[in-house]
C-alpha cells in the first residue's frame, strides 16, 4: 500500500493535530476533553474543510468502523480530486452513532462528501494500516532531507550552534536545555519537567 502525496501530507498534519490535542502544558492527557469540544464546534469547523482538513478530521477521530477494511486500502493512493463520494463507501465504512449529526453537517458543504472519505481514510491509516518504510514512499526520505537542510541554514548572530562534540556531551546539552527552559519560564510558559 503506497500513500499518495496528498495522504502523506494530510496524515502528517492529522497526527500533529492529534498530538497537539493530546496533552496540556502540564503533560496531562486531555485528548477526550478537547475532542469533545471540537465536536461541539463542528458548525464552525466546516468552514475549514478545504483549507485545513486535518483540523476538522480530528473531530471524527474514532468515529468510523471498517467492516470491509480492504475496500479502504486503494483510497490511500488517491489524490484529493480522485476521492469517491461518501455514499460509495456505505458498505465499507460505518459511522459511530455519536458522529452521525456531525457527518450530516459536513455533507451540507460542497466539499463535505469527499472530506468524509478523506477523514475515514485518515482514521483507517491511524488505526488499521501498517505501512512499511517502502510503503510510505519517498516522502519520508524527503522529510529527512528537509531536516538535514535545516541544519545547514545560517545561524543568527545571537545563537551558538551545537558543535558535534557538544551534541554528544550530555552535560553541555542539558545546560543548554536548562537555559532554554529558564527563558521560556521567564516568558510565562510552564516548565516542562
Amino acid at each position: 500500500m503506497t500513500l499518495s502525496p496528498y495522504f502523506h501530507n494530510l496524515r502528517t498534519a492529522y497526527r500533529a493535530e492529534l498530538d497537539d490535542l493530546t496533552s496540556d502544558s502540564e503533560g496531562k492527557d486531555v485528548l477526550q476533553k478537547r475532542l469533545t469540544q471540537k465536536r461541539k464546534e463542528i458548525g464552525f469547523l466546516v468552514q475549514m474543510l478545504e483549507l485545513s482538513p486535518e483540523m476538522v478530521a480530528v473531530a471524527f477521530h474514532r468515529a468510523f468502523k471498517f467492516p470491509q477494511p480492504r475496500a479502504i486500502e486503494p483510497l490511500v493512493g488517491l489524490e484529493a480530486a480522485e476521492l469517491p463520494e461518501w455514499h460509495t463507501l456505505a458498505q465499507s465504512v460505518v459511522l459511530e452513532p455519536w458522529a452521525v449529526g456531525m457527518a450530516e453537517a459536513v455533507l451540507k458543504e460542497p466539499a463535505g462528501s469527499r472530506f468524509l472519505v478523506a477523514a475515514a481514510t485518515l482514521e483507517y491509516l491511524q488505526t488499521h494500516a501498517r505501512l512499511g518504510p517502502a510503503d510510505a514512499g519517498a516522502s519520508d526520505a524527503d522529510d529527512d532531507a528537509d531536516d538535514d537542510q535545516d541544519d545547514n541554514e545560517p545561524v543568527e548572530d545571537d545563537e551558538t550552534p551545537l558543535s558535534a562534540d557538544d551534541a554528544r556531551d550530555p552535560q553541555t546539552r542539558r545546560s543548554r536545555e536548562d537555559a532554554g527552559s529558564d527563558w521560556l519560564s521567564d516568558q510565562g510558559f510552564d516548565r516542562k519537567e
